[in-house]
């Protein structure tokens, strides 16, 4: 017993050396009474002994191991604090357990609050990251077309990196994509105004048009969200130019009928009633591919109804052209009439229906036969001048020769009804008369003026206007002079019977020359096509020449006469 206590390597409690005393001599007195011998009592003894060892070892082990597990608790522990600080990309004010003072279980005790902390931490940047990513990932999948739902079970957190500045990244990131999104649907939402109101003006399905796109444009309001994928945007894209195209087509293709059916309108001289039924696509004719917004306005049935109305206007067209042809004609040969122009009508109708029967094109026809019109009216409008000039000059010309008429009648100063009005009508006439050598010299330099400038002759009634004039100066010199020389043979005779008189006497009183028939005042007058007359010299004062007149003639033929002198003779 007592090498046994000896050999213990620990102190034993007072109470634990008590219980073993008392535990021995209850032994002692067991092998007392059993007879057992000193050597077996001392191998029982040393057997205790060997068991009481090996429970010491195996604890002292046992605490060993324990010890172990804390320091390497302890240094996973230091170990994990590392790794979440350097992962968190923060500072954690911790000493290394070498110089920390106290027991393993005293270390621990300052480590696992801060391990709790930093993992609190690490869970809390996870959440903010995974958050985050998810929707980094759900705007990608969106603007990639992908439309499989995404989860935060389908991002991968790197935990390895799970700083703060790695944080704000992914949120820049995030606010980037946000802006890109926000960007994309005002971009489709641009898009669809477009295409709907493109769709109104031309009236086709812009629900068919967007789901043909893509359905969720169609069904946003009951789908997560409208398609901001790079697909979508390409497909608005290009329906709206598809669209913007269809639509300047169909205006242009409006706007060729529209001026198709104006210019029938006018060919056919249409009422008015009719036009105002199309006004709607008339009035299409001068706007832009901008002003065009009303609804249904370029709808293919507006396209389709101006196309029928073109079409059976066409076939009103042709027997219209011709009757317009023929006005047209009936134009241009007034148009020639009117200044005095030559025109064979009926060689020009012989050869307007030979064109028509021939298949000409009548719409070309009518648009030569307006150019004819239009060159006749300029050639028309060239000559009024000249025209005016000749009108003057046959007016003065037809003067004269009344003049010359009215001064042979030899009853034009007896009295009777209108005798004053044949007497003023003379004495505006002599004026006029005196006044045609200046009017013809004038009409002749115009004329030549007007040759110069067009590089052909002047017709007047298909003959040279300029060869006409010169014959009537000498036809009106011929006749000039032949009047002097009739008044100079009169004057003679007038001489001879005067003389005659004187010494024979007067036999019989002379006979009033002219035709006893002619009604007093009233000579006759002839018109003649190309302007004629003379110079006409007062026959009053040749017979104031000849002497003895009283007898013959009127009282106030003398007055008469001096007037002739200042106003009519040349």
């Amino acid at each position: 017993m007592s090498s046994m206590s000896g050999s213990s390597p620990l102190s034993l409690s007072k109470s634990a050396t008590t219980t073993c005393a008392t535990l021995l001599q209850q032994l002692q007195e067991i092998w007392d009474e059993i007879g057992e011998s000193d050597i077996e009592r001392d191998k029982k003894l040393l057997q205790v002994e060997q068991e009481c060892l090996a429970i010491y070892r195996r604890n002292v082990e046992k605490e060993r191991k324990y010890r172990a597990e804390l320091h390497q608790s302890l240094a996973e522990a230091e170990a994990e604090i590392s790794k979440l600080v350097s992962a968190l990309g923060e500072q954690a004010s911790l000493p290394l357990s070498e110089k920390m003072k106290g027991t393993l279980k005293q270390k621990l005790s300052v480590v696992d609050p801060v391990l709790k902390d930093i993992r609190t931490k690490k869970q809390e940047r996870i959440k903010e990251f995974l958050n985050i990513e998810t929707q980094i990932a759900v705007i990608c999948a969106e603007i990639a077309g992908n439309d499989r739902v995404i989860g935060p079970t389908d991002i991968q957190v790197d935990e390895q990196d799970l700083t703060a500045k790695r944080l704000g990244e992914l949120k820049s990131h995030l606010q980037e994509l946000q802006s890109e999104k926000k960007l994309r649907l005002q971009r489709v939402n641009s898009y669809m105004s477009e295409i709907h109101e493109l769709s109104v003006v031309m009236s086709l399905d812009f629900k068919q048009i967007i789901a043909n796109i893509n359905p969720s444009l169609a069904n946003h309001m009951t789908v997560q969200s409208k398609s901001i994928s790079n697909e979508t945007l390409a497909s608005l894209t290009s329906e709206v130019n598809s669209l913007k195209q269809l639509k300047q087509q169909r205006l242009e293709r409006l706007q060729d009928l529209g001026s198709s059916l104006i210019e029938l309108w006018n060919l056919m001289d249409m009422p008015m009633e009719e036009q105002l039924k199309f006004n709607h696509i008339t009035s299409l004719v001068s706007s832009s591919i901008d002003e065009v917004s009303k609804q249904g306005s370029l709808a293919i049935h507006i396209v389709e109804q101006a196309e029928v109305e073109v079409e059976r206007l066409n076939v009103l067209k042709t027997s219209k052209l011709k009757e317009l042809i023929f006005k047209r004609q009936n134009e241009l040969e007034e148009i020639y009439r009117s200044v005095h122009m030559d025109v064979d009508s009926e060689t020009a109708r012989q050869i307007l229906i030979q064109l028509m029967e021939s298949g000409s094109d009548l719409s070309y026809l009518l648009s030569s036969m307006d150019d004819q019109v239009v060159k006749a009216k300029e050639q028309a409008a060239s000559r009024k001048e000249v025209l005016d000039k000749v009108e003057k000059w046959k007016h003065a010309s037809q003067e004269e020769s009344w003049l010359d008429e009215y001064e042979k009648d030899e009853n034009r100063y007896s009295a009777g009804k209108g005798v004053h009005i044949n007497l003023k009508r003379a004495e505006k006439a002599r004026i006029l008369v005196s006044k045609i050598p200046s009017l013809v010299e004038n009409l002749t330099a115009k004329v030549k003026a007007w040759e110069k400038e067009k590089g052909m002759p002047f017709l007047y009634h298909k003959a040279p206007l300029l060869h006409t004039l010169e014959e009537y100066v000498i036809s009106r010199q011929e006749k000039q002079e032949e009047k002097r020389r009739s008044r100079e043979q009169k004057r003679l005779q007038d001489q001879f019977a005067a003389e005659q008189e004187t010494i024979y006497g007067s036999k019989s009183a002379k006979k009033p020359l002219g035709n006893a028939n002619t009604i007093p005042g009233t000579p006759n007058s002839r018109r003649v096509s190309t302007p004629s007359g003379r110079y006409g010299v007062s026959i009053g004062k040749d017979k104031r020449g000849s002497g003895n007149v009283g007898a013959v003639i009127p009282v106030n033929y003398v007055a008469l006469a001096k007037d002739d002198q200042k106003s009519g003779g040349l």
